[in-house]
Formats: C-alpha cells, structure tokens, sequence
C-alpha cells in the first residue's frame, strides 16, 4: 500500500469537502477561500470523523502513484484553506533590490540594466521588507501550494544564486554551495 495514500487526512471545522460524481472533480472550501482538483474517478473518498480516508480498487502500479498523488493534493488543499501557505525569499547582492508595488506587482533590480516587474496571480499577495544593512526580502502568501511554488521558481529564475559568491535571489534558509574561485600563481 502507498505509504502517503494510506495516511488520514486530519479535516479541520470550517472545512468542507465534495465531490462532484460527474465531473470528479473535489472542492474544498475554508475560512480562507476555495480550491479545486481533479481526482481519478477510481479513487474512493471516506469521510468519518474529521478524518478523510483515500483508497483505491487494486494494487497496479498506476493505482498506487494515483493513491499517494491525490492523497497528498488533497491534504496541500485542505492546509492551505485553513491555514494558507507562505514562502520568504532573500534577495542578495550589492545593489539588488525587491519591492512590492500594491499587493500582486513586484519591482527588482537585479543588476540588469531595467528594472524587473512582476505581475503576480490574483491568488498571490507579496510583500517586501527591506531594513538598511540587510539582504531584502520578499514574502509570498497564497492558499494554492502549487501556485506558489510556480510563481516562486520563476522569480527564482530571473536571477539564481551563483557559486562563488552566493548572488541572486534565494529561499531563506538556503543553503548554497560555494566553490573556490580562481587562485593567483606565482
């Protein structure tokens, strides 16, 4: 049995879950919005207790990916309408700079020579920080956790951190790997 399929989905109050047997496509509502998927018509859902149980009909290879797949999109689904998700990221080089431009525009200047703006999904609202003698840092907040980590890659992507000195845009905590650069012979 999948190790993640087999686990409970622990359903808090305030969250309502459904599923459309025609479409198969699964809502979950909660105090902070509503998202939808689609779920493979061969997964069955059992909701007892507060707790939601996912199985499946057999023991192929492709029904169990699919078990653990909507095991683990659903439970992403239920955590982010009850209590969203948030990702900070630093911005790190001499120069660099993020702020937030209303709730869904992010400008940066990243050592390029125009500034970089951001338009950001709906679903997104961003916020900067930036103290004076720190990196700046810009903290995402968005109940999809797929979304945010989309939008969190492409931002990622305008300027990844590079090996020698650790410049770019990074997610806090990151650790990066430096490599020694070019020593002088004499």
């Amino acid at each position: 049995m999948s190790r993640i399929g087999k686990l409970q989905i622990a359903v808090p109050s305030g969250v309502e879950i459904k599923r459309d047997e025609k479409s198969n496509i699964v809502t979950v509502k909660g105090p902070k919005g509503e998202l939808q998927q689609y779920v493979d018509p061969r997964i069955e859902l059992n909701l007892e207790d507060g707790h939601l149980h996912l199985t499946r009909p057999t023991d192929n290879k492709r029904d169990k990916a699919m078990h653990g797949l909507y095991r683990a999109l659903i439970n992403n689904m239920v955590t982010g309408v009850s209590q969203g998700f948030q990702t900070k990221m630093e911005v790190v080089g001499v120069g660099y700079k993020a702020e937030a431009k209303g709730d869904h525009q992010l400008d940066m200047g990243l050592g390029y020579s125009h500034n970089i703006l951001f338009d950001f999904p709906k679903e997104i609202t961003v916020q900067t920080i930036n103290e004076k003698g720190k990196s700046p840092i810009i903290i995402l907040s968005c109940i999809d956790k797929q979304l945010l980590g989309q939008v969190c890659n492409k931002i990622r992507s305008y300027r990844k951190p590079e090996p020698y000195k650790g410049k770019g845009i990074r997610f806090e905590g990151e650790v990066i790997r430096k490599k020694a650069g070019k020593s002088a012979e004499k």
